[in-house]
């Protein structure tokens, strides 16, 4: 691994646009090969950003001469409503481009052959990146992961001819690209999600399904959970002469493809449930066609820690296992941890997607109680009490652990659950920051008690 050339973009003007952690991160990557770059963001003026003589920090009231604009994701170039800036760039005929795309221009221009792979899907993309990445690492592959998982794209280094970026690309990240080329790319589900950025399912899907463009027939183009949608996807891919290979499900709990067992899930105690056996599928079948022997897959897959708020055992205490998936911000998402495990107090909340959580009514008899946060707790009160299910609304994270842990033990439920299955941005500022004060008030919880933390792994119940 090493840095990118300092002249690489020498001569080339890029409008940033949106100052968070990413688009400040491409600012960086770009003055350091050489571009000249004007930044803005809306919000906070770009105050953030080191002062530096080829940067201009500014709002934008033209975009002639600039070879490029690059959004940070949250910022619209269609639906609902196009920035001005994005207006004006399309005015002008100046591409809309994601960091994603950057990086694979400027692998090429600085002469690495190092393959792309990208991840993409409703719910699970983190995980297989993250997977991903450790067993290609673990089979002694040069890897580097980020995109909308971590670090930004953009922010990666420079890997060599044998090296593999493992990319996670959202929708948004996805109708952003224009050269950009996976040797390997899966789809994993398609359930609604940001459908006010897309319009529809249908526009969702055109967007996901960016993620096989410019494959040849050489390359590996993944697909998950099967449906309408996913098929017109795979559908389109075999027109255009690339074979769609559907992720294997588990045979006796094991992943076997090509005639060789790539995984053993009951080796995985970081990946319970139907939906990890999916991602792993995903992962090994990606890792095999970037060159990793079986055996360094199946080592990678065994000693994967997992990721943070997607069903993170956080403590024991008192016979209860407390876990934190905060990342779970739609019902589907939730849905894969209800399935994992029996009897549960559910904490769940927030600001609700589209059907709420009325999909989950088939794991309603897992909940032994359910405690209610957030801005839609009473939506999600209705819908509980319409399925008999005993809950209560205790509005914020602080009152809904200690009442957890009172109700575990007088209920006999052995899991309390942080799995929201709506998002955290009335209360919180991300999934991460609502997991990282779950943990806190359990660490206190804890505490309090004169208890010690224990991080036992539950056992997990295998989904209907």
């Amino acid at each position: 691994m090493s840095d990118f050339p300092p002249d690489l973009f020498a001569g080339s003007r890029f409008a940033v646009l949106g100052l968070g952690r990413n688009g400040a991160a491409v600012v960086s990557a770009l003055l350091g090969m050489g571009a000249e770059v004007q930044a803005w963001d809306d919000k906070s003026s770009g105050s953030g950003l080191a002062a530096h003589p080829r940067l201009m920090v500014e709002p934008f009231d033209s975009l002639a001469g600039f070879d490029a604009l690059i959004l940070s994701p949250g910022i619209p170039h269609t639906l609902p409503t196009p920035h001005p800036v994005a207006l004006m760039a399309r005015e002008l005929g100046i591409p809309i481009l994601s960091d994603a795309e950057l990086l694979y221009r400027a692998v090429r221009a600085a002469g690495s052959k190092a393959r792309f792979a990208s991840i993409t899907g409703t719910n699970g993309k983190s995980t297989t990146t993250a997977l991903l990445a450790h067993i290609l690492q673990t089979a002694g592959l040069p890897a580097a992961a980020g995109g909308n998982l971590g670090n930004a794209a953009l922010s990666l280094p420079l890997l060599p001819d044998d090296g593999v970026y493992v990319i996670e690309m959202s929708s948004y990240m996805l109708e952003r690209l224009d050269q950009f080329h996976a040797s390997c790319a899966v789809l994993l589900n398609l359930t609604p999600d940001h459908l006010d950025r897309h319009g529809d399912m249908a526009g969702y899907a055109r967007a996901k399904a960016h993620v096989f463009d410019n494959m040849t027939s050489a390359d590996l183009a993944l697909f998950g959970t099967p449906g309408p949608e996913m098929q017109n996807v795979a559908d389109a891919v075999a027109a255009r002469g690339i074979q769609p290979v559907w992720l294997p499900e588990p045979v006796d709990g094991r992943i076997v493809a090509r005639g060789a067992t790539l995984a053993d899930l009951s080796n995985a105690p970081a990946l319970p449930g139907a939906h990890n056996a999916q991602n792993v599928a995903a992962a090994a079948l990606m890792a095999v066609h970037c060159d990793a022997a079986p055996d360094s897959i199946a080592s990678g897959i065994a000693r994967f820690p997992g990721l943070s708020h997607r069903q993170k055992v956080v403590a024991r205490h008192r016979g209860v296992t407390f876990i934190d998936d905060s990342k779970a911000t739609n019902a589907d998402a939730a849905e894969r941890a209800l399935s994992c495990y029996d009897r549960i107090i559910w904490i769940a909340g927030g600001m609700a997607k589209s059907g709420g959580i009325a999909p989950l009514a088939t794991y309603f008899p897992r909940i032994a109680h359910a405690l209610l946060i957030g801005r839609d707790a009473p939506m999600l009160a209705e819908t509980l009490a319409a399925h008999g299910v005993a809950h209560t609304v205790v509005g914020t994270l602080e009152a809904a652990v200690p009442e957890a842990d009172r109700l575990a033990q007088a209920l006999d439920a052995p899991v309390v659950l942080l799995s929201p299955a709506c998002a955290s941005f009335d209360q919180f500022s991300s999934f991460e920051e609502r997991g990282s004060r779950f943990l806190h008030h359990v660490d206190n919880l804890i505490e309090t008690d004169g208890s010690e933390i224990s991080l036992d792994t539950p056992t997990h119940k295998a989904p209907p």
